[in-house]
């Protein structure tokens, strides 16, 4: 969420200029001093400048400052950092993306035209337009380089799913450093497909009910009437009854969709305070029937997209799915850049959607469509009747990681989700036999005793919150502490005590998926 006033600090100096941020200009001053007078522990060069993206103040007033940061002018990717301040605006510590401060020439030796023509060549489907390419340095691997940034629109290899690729080229060499895609994939009666019939919210406009929730920031659901583009209809009503129960009424995944996406709104605000997607009490649009015997279903930065299916499987509007998309959007705004949509940090962004979409299934207590820590397992993709992915023993699928090991970074970012979906379900549930599945341990760690779904879904919504950085990993030997066991074990300290059984719990949690630490031993 925007506002009129920022703090930039630059070379130690803090000023005030134009930007962006939701806290008071007294609080980001205090927090720009602080910035300023620890340039050293954020990794900052003389050339570096920082800009305030967000704000999050605890109940007890410490407050957590993300900045954007520019060297030379140029943009970070993979430079921001959060400011940790205590009651008193003093400096408690930094959560940093970098390992060492950036020292690199900003003069390229390749042309924008020749980094236009890599990044089209990168995308597989068929392009329709591409942004001139922006001089920047990456620094998403935790060191810099010179590079461009280039920006190809189209439609991917299936002609349905549109696609904005970001494509990273060396600015010295003109190889492709890396991608990702901002397009990321899966009071009236709803008689909704899944979750049965119920209550919806919904608005009369003369004697025409339609699916706009005053409840929930104005969330709507349209019809898309199975086309990739065009006017998306406003579904409406004579007596605000959606649906029949069946797919053959256009209303019924309209109701599921509709549903989801105010029991997400709810989930978020109820749980973890933040008001609904963007924090800001936004609802967002849920477009359903999109696509031929579309596959799939995206989040694309603004609204929700569902498709019909294909044979065996089933119109993609499902609980967990809508939770799942939407909690993007949360991931998005929350963190400056978002998690990387690639390597550990894309899997991180995966699996944070995986934990929440279930959450929002537990927290909706649906009866027709219960909690139970697995992922689609509703719409029967697969066409075989087996969801999409398993929390409690991610390996299942055929292709997620159960275990974190070097591999892993290599994996497609949903397959690359399985540690800490594993993770998580492990430190709500605890190993062994569950009433959920079956958790095994990684190698001879010992078990772990669970600690509960209430807390372990506040554990994780602080870590992304305050400390997530976008280039936060599993595993990083250059910079320990930018990783998701470091960033957990402070969410637990700071909610349940350093060394609680929580905090422990935690601990044990990741080493059970094989991902060790640096953290100090407790007594």
């Amino acid at each position: 969420m925007k506002r009129s006033i920022a703090v930039v600090v630059v070379a130690g100096a803090v000023l005030v200029a134009p930007g962006a941020a939701h806290a008071s200009p007294a609080l980001e001053a205090r927090t720009g001093q602080a910035l300023a007078a620890h340039r050293a522990d954020v990794r900052a060069s003389a050339a570096d400048a920082f800009t305030v993206y967000r704000t999050s103040v605890d109940a007890s007033g410490a407050a957590h400052t993300r900045y954007t940061r520019t060297y030379h002018g140029l943009r970070v990717y993979g430079g921001d950092v959060v400011v940790h301040t205590d009651a008193k605006g003093a400096y408690a510590g930094s959560s940093n993306s970098l390992s060492a401060p950036l020292s690199l020439s900003t003069v390229p030796k390749v042309d924008a035209g020749a980094a236009a023509r890599a990044a089209r060549s990168a995308f597989s489907g068929r392009v329709t337009s591409s942004v001139a390419p922006q001089l920047l340095v990456d620094a998403a691997g935790g060191v810099g380089r010179l590079a461009y940034e280039s920006v190809v629109e189209g439609w991917a290899a299936d002609g349905q799913t549109p696609s904005r690729l970001h494509v990273i080229t060396d600015a010295t060499t003109n190889e492709v450093l890396g991608s990702w895609d901002e397009i990321e994939t899966v009071a009236g009666t709803g008689r909704s497909l899944y979750s049965g019939n119920v209550s919806i919210d919904t608005t009369l406009s003369g004697t025409t009910y339609q699916l706009r929730d005053p409840s929930h920031g104005g969330n709507t659901a349209c019809d898309m009437n199975n086309r990739t583009s065009g006017t998306c209809t406003l579904f409406t009503d004579a007596d605000n009854t959606w649906g029949t129960n069946a797919t053959s009424d256009r209303q019924s995944a309209a109701a599921d969709a509709y549903y989801g996406a105010a029991k997400t709104f709810d989930y978020y605000k109820n749980v973890h305070g933040r008001n609904g997607i963007f924090g800001n009490g936004q609802g967002v649009p849920s477009r359903v029937h999109y696509g031929n015997a579309y596959v799939n279903a995206f989040w694309d930065g603004s609204r929700m997209t569902y498709g019909d299916g294909s044979g065996n499987s089933r119109p993609l509007v499902s609980l967990d799915v809508a939770g799942h998309e939407m909690s993007h959007g949360v991931t998005g705004a929350v963190v400056s850049g978002g998690l990387t949509y690639s390597g550990e940090s894309g899997g991180l962004n995966e699996a944070t959607s995986d934990i929440f979409g279930n959450m929002v299934e537990f927290y909706a207590a649906n009866a027709s469509d219960p909690g139970d820590y697995q992922v689609g397992e509703k719409i029967n993709i697969r066409g075989n009747g087996t969801p999409l992915r398993y929390m409690y023993n991610p390996s299942l699928d055929g292709s997620s990681d159960s275990c974190w090991s070097t591999s892993t970074k290599n994996k497609d970012v949903h397959y690359s989700s399985g540690p800490a979906n594993h993770f998580f379900f492990n430190l709500a549930e605890g190993t062994g036999a569950t009433a959920y599945g079956t958790s095994p341990v990684c190698g001879s760690a010992p078990a772990v005793t669970g600690i509960g779904r209430a807390k372990a879904e506040k554990i994780w919504f602080r870590a992304l919150d305050v400390y997530f950085t976008s280039n936060t990993s599993y595993v990083n030997s250059s910079n320990p502490a930018n990783t998701a066991r470091a960033y957990t074990l402070r969410a637990a300290a700071d909610l349940y005590g350093n060394c609680s059984t929580e905090y422990r719990a935690v601990r044990a949690a990741w080493t059970a998926v094989n991902v060790a630490g640096s953290d100090a031993a407790c007594p």
